[in-house]
């Protein structure tokens, strides 16, 4: 008993131990949670009032700043406000100075008796009646004499440049007659059925005339097409054998032997006149004026005719004598350029541009019809002999250059055309005959292409001297050759 009592008491001590230490934890739990807290409120403490001071301080700043703007506004204010005192004081000024001119104007004339207008007008008629007269017997020797002068140096210069370009050259327009060693040659020209006659039409593009006694007729507007005809039908008949494959054989050897003798032409054309080693393609170009006309004038013979009066002119007014030179030579070479678009000036200049002439020579031919202004001496004299040698009486017929532009857009009308070979116009414009491709055009399609090709010609000419009838023509051969 005395030892459950013992241990009872040793249990009931160890109690009052544990509730004594807790108690003791909790009081120093408590004191930490007071120390932290004290110290959370002292640290927020210290962070607001650092907040407040840079706001505090934030805003002194700002309204330092604001201060200094206005400052700045306030200058600039006063200064402006000095500009127009300033410029009202001159205003101010210059008012002043102009009534005081006024005043003193006023005294003078007071004093003078006339107005300003008055004594200037006094004093410029006194000299007037002075040098009147001498100013007048000057003025009138001065022009006399320079009228004289340049009216005979233009006259002299002008001779003078015509008599060196005078030629001997015959122009051809559009008829070409071949005489026959006798009758018996129509017969065979004409062929059976006129098969023969129609193969010549056909690949030579020309209009043949048998109605005159021993003679033959080649018609064409085109002289290139003519000459081809005409040494064609020479050849032939030299020959003797006129069969169509002959036909067709001869004309196409003349077809080349003609454009070497083109670029013949055109190398003795540039020789006759002092130019040599031009390009092949401007050579072969200025050898095709042989066969073309401008307003009924040979081009050949104009472009002579031309270029030996600008040389003649160059001479005497001392400028540049080559520039006129190839100038007037190639002042027209566009005429004859036939694959593209454009006036010939155009064309002249871009052929010009390709082959790196001098400017002043493409100048020289952009001017020459007055599109562009004049820009040298040279490039007027290059207008002023295109215009002797055009402009000189009988030299041009205007009627023939406008068949010529007729008789062109009614072969263009068909060329333009789907399947088209070849185009010739003939009978002055009243026929036309259209060569299609067989392997591009059927018989159906042809009856078809000779209505839109007469309907384009009936829009192209409202009014026109007569009909032109339309002629499409399809052939097929075939063709095999032995080997013996």
């Amino acid at each position: 008993m005395l030892k459950f009592f013992k241990k009872f008491t040793s249990i009931g001590r160890d109690r009052e131990e544990l509730l004594k230490n807790a108690r003791q934890e909790a009081e120093n739990i408590v004191l930490r949670a007071k120390q932290e807290a004290v110290s959370i409120k002292s640290d927020a403490d210290n962070q607001a009032r650092k907040v407040a001071t840079d706001a505090l301080e934030v805003e002194k700043r700002l309204a330092k700043k604001e201060q200094t703007v206005e400052d700045k506004e306030n200058q600039v204010n006063r200064e402006r406000q000095s500009v127009q005192d300033s410029k009202n004081h001159m205003d101010r000024m210059r008012r002043e100075l102009e009534e005081k001119k006024e005043q003193m104007l006023l005294k003078l004339e007071k004093i003078a008796g006339l107005t300003k207008d008055q004594a200037k007008d006094l004093l410029l008629s006194g000299w007037e009646e002075k040098l009147k007269g001498e100013v007048a017997k000057k003025i009138k020797s001065a022009e006399e004499e320079v009228k004289a002068k340049v009216e005979d140096k233009a006259k002299t210069m002008l001779v003078d440049a015509m008599r060196y370009g005078a030629i001997d050259y015959v122009a051809e327009y559009t008829l070409s007659v071949i005489n026959l060693p006798s009758e018996d040659f129509k017969g065979r020209i004409i062929g059976k059925e006129g098969r023969n006659i129609r193969a010549f039409e056909l690949a030579t593009g020309v209009d043949v005339d048998l109605e005159e006694e021993g003679v033959i007729r080649l018609s064409s507007f085109d002289a290139t097409r003519r000459e081809i005809a005409r040494l064609s039908l020479e050849t032939l008949i030299k020959d003797g054998r006129i069969q169509p494959p002959r036909i067709e054989e001869i004309v196409k050897k003349v077809r080349s032997d003609v454009e070497k003798t083109i670029f013949k032409a055109g190398e003795e054309l540039a020789h006759k006149v002092g130019v040599f080693n031009l390009p092949a393609e401007i050579t072969q170009a200025l050898g095709r004026f042989k066969y073309r006309y401008s307003y009924g004038q040979n081009m050949i013979a104009h472009t002579l005719e031309e270029t030996k009066i600008g040389i003649a002119l160059a001479h005497e007014l001392g400028v540049d004598v080559n520039v006129v030179k190839l100038g007037c030579l190639l002042h027209d070479i566009g005429k004859v350029i036939t694959d593209k678009e454009g006036s010939h000036v155009d064309l002249g200049v871009e052929l010009l541009k390709k082959h790196r002439f001098p400017q002043k020579v493409i100048d020289c031919v952009a001017a020459h019809h007055e599109d562009v202004p004049f820009t040298s001496i040279e490039a007027i004299i290059v207008y002023i002999s295109d215009a002797v040698s055009g402009g000189r009486p009988g030299a041009r017929h205007e009627d023939f250059e406008e068949y010529l532009k007729r008789i062109k857009t009614i072969e263009e009308a068909a060329k333009t055309k789907k399947g088209v070979r070849e185009a010739y116009a003939l009978q002055a414009g009243r026929e036309l005959r259209v060569i299609v491709r067989p392997d591009e055009v059927t018989d159906d399609e042809a009856v078809v292409l000779a209505e839109n090709i007469r309907e384009e010609l009936e829009s192209k000419f409202d009014v026109f001297p007569g009909q032109i009838k339309v002629t499409v023509i399809r052939e097929s051969r075939a063709e095999a050759t032995t080997k013996i």
